[in-house]
């Protein structure tokens, strides 16, 4: 009977060991984001890089001695799928994730996350709220806050385009409504005038109406918070309708798929976006093994991809174990060097040092303005 004892008090550990995650085969990395439609092109850099870092770390021995392994899924910037793949990556094991892309969907499963205890780190996922409501506390971003980037934007718009009439338009999501919603803030506090706010459908085939409506109302800018396939379909509507209008957007149109559909007519728009930080050499030798990897450059939101899977594992490297508490208190207390700088987590998880500039399309390229 004692052996008996003996027996179920091992395998009872045994199972607690892995519940925790210390002995675990692998240490399992969660990558959710839109891997295909209209939005992949915003999940597939941040997945690669993923996939570029797990590669290095496993083959200078893994993390904890253990190898990494990479539990990926596809949520298509929808929040009806996010929870089913916030489920799914829970369901599989995973110790930390990195993502989800699009704040709308990060939001819809940050609450699954929070339940089973995960920590998670966004590349790109900017509505201030998720980190500044205080509702989750295992939610990180290595990119900086809506709020930031429309006040850059509306201080741009207002000191050097010196606009005096301004029309707000979103697409009715978490991420372009918040940032909408910050930009006519900022704008009503400088004494602009907002001509109009409204918010359009998103996947429509048309905004003819809303542009008409910039058109009667006289505006010299329209600030558009939301992503590049609406963006591409109001700046080429807008310069048919011959409006003199400029158009200045956040960081969901900083991306080339607003080039390539917009053409000629992306010409002379203001978006904001992450810094260049090309001179950081991190930052330049994860592009270069971008290039090396694939044959091409590496896209949007890249950086921070590989950014938040460093910090992730290195987060659990300096805790020793993937055990919650002290995966986030690491990610709070130990500086990682990453392409996006030397960083680490303030207290409600915004990544510290970390800003945005604004870029100018020129002859169907992003420039940076200093």
């Amino acid at each position: 009977m004692k052996k008996l004892t003996i027996l179920i008090s091992t395998i009872a550990l045994a199972l607690s060991m892995t519940a925790t995650g210390f002995a675990a085969d692998t240490i399992k990395l969660g990558v959710a984001g839109p891997h295909s439609g209209d939005l992949a092109p915003y999940g597939i850099p941040a997945m690669k890089a993923a996939q570029l870092v797990v590669k290095k770390i496993n083959a200078h021995g893994g993390v904890l001695g253990k190898q990494v392994e990479l539990l990926i899924q596809d949520d298509q910037c929808k929040p009806e799928i996010a929870t089913n793949t916030a489920t799914k990556l829970v369901t599989d094991g995973a110790d930390v994730v990195l993502g989800h892309i699009c704040s709308g969907a990060t939001k819809a499963a940050l609450g699954i996350y929070k339940d089973a205890k995960i920590p998670v780190m966004s590349p790109s996922a900017t509505n201030p709220p998720l980190t500044q409501s205080g509702d989750y506390p295992n939610f990180f971003r290595t990119i900086a806050s809506d709020d930031m980037q429309a006040k850059m934007a509306v201080d741009f718009a207002i000191d050097k385009l010196h606009v005096k009439k301004v029309a707000v338009i979103h697409d009715k999501g978490d991420y372009g409504k918040g940032f909408a919603e910050f930009a006519k803030k900022f704008l009503d506090e400088a004494g602009v005038e907002v001509v109009l706010f409204e918010g359009i459908t998103p996947g429509a085939m048309d905004y003819s109406s809303i542009v008409q409506k910039i058109r009667r109302n006289k505006a010299d800018a329209l600030i558009f918070g939301g992503y590049h396939p609406e963006a591409s379909k109001l700046v080429s509507q807008m310069k048919r309708k011959r409006l003199k209008t400029v158009f200045i957007s956040d960081d969901g149109v900083k991306d080339d798929s607003f080039l390539k559909v917009a053409g000629d007519a992306a010409n002379g728009s203001y978006v904001t976006g992450p810094r260049d930080l090309s001179s950081i050499p991190l930052n330049a030798a994860a592009t270069a093994e971008f290039k090396a990897e694939y044959g091409a450059e590496p896209g949007a939101f890249f950086q921070e991809g590989y950014s938040a899977a460093l910090a992730l594992l290195n987060a659990i490297e300096k805790a020793g174990s993937t055990d919650y508490d002290a995966v986030t208190k690491a990610l709070r207390t130990e500086y990682v060097e990453t392409p996006v700088g030397n960083i680490k987590f303030d207290s409600k998880g915004d990544a510290e040092g970390v800003g945005f500039s604004v870029y100018k399309v020129e002859n169907g390229k992003f420039v940076e303005l200093k």
